[in-house]
């Protein structure tokens, strides 16, 4: 089909092809479209609903005969929740006059009651928390035994005594299961040491009023070990410099021999000449070797008594701490007996 003059190509005309709207279907559509709206809404309205908490039930309005109901159940501990809800919102209402006063004080008054009960229910439950940790702690010391017992094995095993009679495989297996049992020990180590520095860590905040010198002792232990530190990297460069001065001594000794030969008179009255420095420089190293070496028994000496003095800070650590850990039982078990004795009264 040519569409418009002659002269256009077969290819270059436009069909436009316009259908007519139903009405009814789409009507019929839209209705339908609807309907689905409205279930989905519904849908979504109903799990909103499921979703939302409970409201709470409504509170009751204020009567004498309401107040005697609420005083009771003040006294139970079972109801003791829903009662103070109950008589917060009487008091925020304003229910509370000349003539109610009494029997709102006498309310409070139950309401105050309960705090002893909670007190030592806290008490209880903290004594519970100590002994749940305890033997938490007394587990992993089990289990971190069991671990050191089964490194014991796998190092027996690996002596040469022993580990020459398995096989190329079996001591690849070894080596394996030793490695990862090393790591597992190690984890379980830092657990528990993180579990004893948090023990510590509570003791010094609790005692930090009763034993002020435990923060300067391990002040002393800190700088003891640092000058320790330092005293051993001197000594060793000590060390290593009396082994420079005694290679150099060698060295002059040996061109000292080399020069003392000589082959006729005047050579020999010239080496006798130059030999006069070395001697010296001989005589200057050995000078400075022994004093190298008073120094370094200097140095001995003063790390050997801080060595000592370490020694004996570690010891009052260690008598401080078990000084501490008896002081904290024994007001545990004070704070206990006052306890028992307030919950009894």
């Amino acid at each position: 089909m040519r569409i418009g003059s002659s002269t256009d190509k077969k290819d270059s005309g436009r069909i436009h092809v316009d259908f007519a709207q139903a009405r009814d279907d789409l009507y019929e559509w839209e209705c339908k479209q609807r309907l689905l709206a409205r279930e989905e809404r519904h849908r979504r309205k109903i799990h909103e609903e499921h979703l939302r908490p409970p409201s709470p039930p409504p509170i009751e309005h204020y009567s004498e005969h309401e107040a005697a109901l609420l005083a009771d159940k003040l006294k139970d501990d079972n109801k003791f929740s829903e009662a103070t809800a109950v008589l917060f919102t009487w008091i925020d209402r304003g229910e509370v006059n000349r003539r109610t006063a009494n029997h709102f004080y006498s309310m409070i008054q139950s309401a105050n009651s309960h705090v002893r009960r909670l007190m030592s229910e806290k008490a209880l439950h903290e004594e519970e928390m100590e002994r749940a940790k305890e033997i938490f702690k007394n587990a992993l010391m089990a289990i971190l035994t069991q671990f050191e017992q089964i490194t014991a094995i796998f190092t027996a095993a690996t002596r040469q005594k022993a580990w020459d009679h398995f096989s190329k495989a079996q001591r690849k297996n070894i080596d394996i299961w030793r490695k990862q049992c090393e790591e597992l020990r190690n984890a379980h180590s830092e657990e528990i040491m993180g579990i004893r520095r948090e023990e510590e860590m509570e003791m010094s905040d609790d005692d930090s009023d009763d034993i002020p010198n435990k923060r300067v002792r391990t002040e002393e232990n800190g700088l003891c070990d640092q000058t320790q530190a330092s005293l051993k990297e001197e000594n060793d460069s000590l060390r290593w410099q009396l082994e420079a001065y005694r290679n150099e001594v060698e060295l002059l000794k040996k061109e000292q021999s080399r020069v003392s030969r000589p082959d006729d008179d005047n050579a020999h009255t010239q080496a006798l000449t130059h030999a006069h420095s070395p001697e010296a420089q001989i005589q200057l190293l050995q000078q400075s070797m022994h004093n190298m070496q008073q120094q370094l028994l200097s140095l001995q000496e003063k790390l050997s008594s801080k060595e000592t003095e370490l020694e004996q800070a570690r010891e009052e650590h260690r008598y401080l701490e078990i000084e501490v850990l008896s002081l904290r039982d024994r007001v545990c078990a004070h704070c206990h007996s006052l306890c028992i004795t307030k919950t009894i009264h």
